[in-house]
């Protein structure tokens, strides 16, 4: 008999489980003239994050195997793997959400011994020796991310129980504001301070880790604030 969990985890990759977002990396090194003006259109709030990284992965000028000695390079979080490990044993399903791209997602965790892991993300798929598209099969209507946290924010909830997310920047604020609880770091914090959601600062999964014992037994979120390190833990009214 299947049971519900007690929480879901979703989890961001680039900039969260990855040290540097995997994108930026890669059109730093092989992206034509065009990228940056894509850029600065998204951040104007000009065009939604799909259509700004379909245009940029179409900008890419590289190679597969150039593409695999690029992941090669990259890091993710040294905790990271600790903590899969302890939510397959405490029997918590996590999955990763990403705006970025799912084949920059499994191999780069499959280097670092990590694999199996759901991942909701962009398609990237090679169309000539040096060309490459993108595809948002988690996108949704009325939504301009390439992948629609927010829906998998409803999907978690359809599973039961309460949902965690861990994220680090702009495509996490709206899911943020549906979820129970958020582990955040860098500019997600600020978010989540500005919007009063409950939340606490990590700068590791290390950090991730240690709360996680709080979290299962229901001491988080906290009625009061407890401080972590300079910030501290916003609180749920009584």
């Amino acid at each position: 008999m299947l049971t519900t969990p007690s929480w879901n985890i979703l989890c961001d990759f680039d900039g969260t489980i990855a040290v540097e977002d995997v994108i930026d990396s890669l059109l730093d090194r092989y992206g034509r003239p065009g990228w940056e003006v894509l850029e600065r259109d998204w951040r104007a709030g000009l065009i939604g994050s799909a259509a700004c990284m379909a245009g940029q992965v179409a900008l890419l000028d590289m190679s597969r195997e150039e593409l695999a000695g690029h992941l090669d390079g990259l890091h993710i979080d040294q905790g990271f793997a600790a903590f899969v490990a302890a939510t397959i044993e405490h029997g918590i399903p996590m999955e990763i959400v990403s705006d970025g791209l799912d084949h920059a997602i499994h191999a780069i965790l499959a280097r670092h011994g990590i694999d199996g892991l759901p991942t909701v993300a962009n398609r990237l798929a090679q169309s000539d020796t040096r060309a490459w598209t993108l595809t948002s099969p988690f996108a949704a209507d009325g939504c301009r991310s390439g992948t629609c946290k927010c829906a998998r924010v409803d999907a978690a909830r359809r599973r039961g129980g309460k949902t965690l997310l861990i994220g680090d920047g702009a495509s996490d604020f709206c899911a943020a504001d549906r979820v129970d609880f958020v582990f955040a770091k860098n500019r997600l914090i600020e978010h989540c301070r500005a919007a009063g959601i409950p939340y606490a600062p990590i700068a590791s999964f290390d950090e991730a880790l240690s709360l996680l014992p709080d979290l299962l037994d229901g001491r988080l979120p906290p009625r009061t604030v407890m401080p972590l390190h300079a910030a501290s833990i916003q609180e749920i009214p009584a």
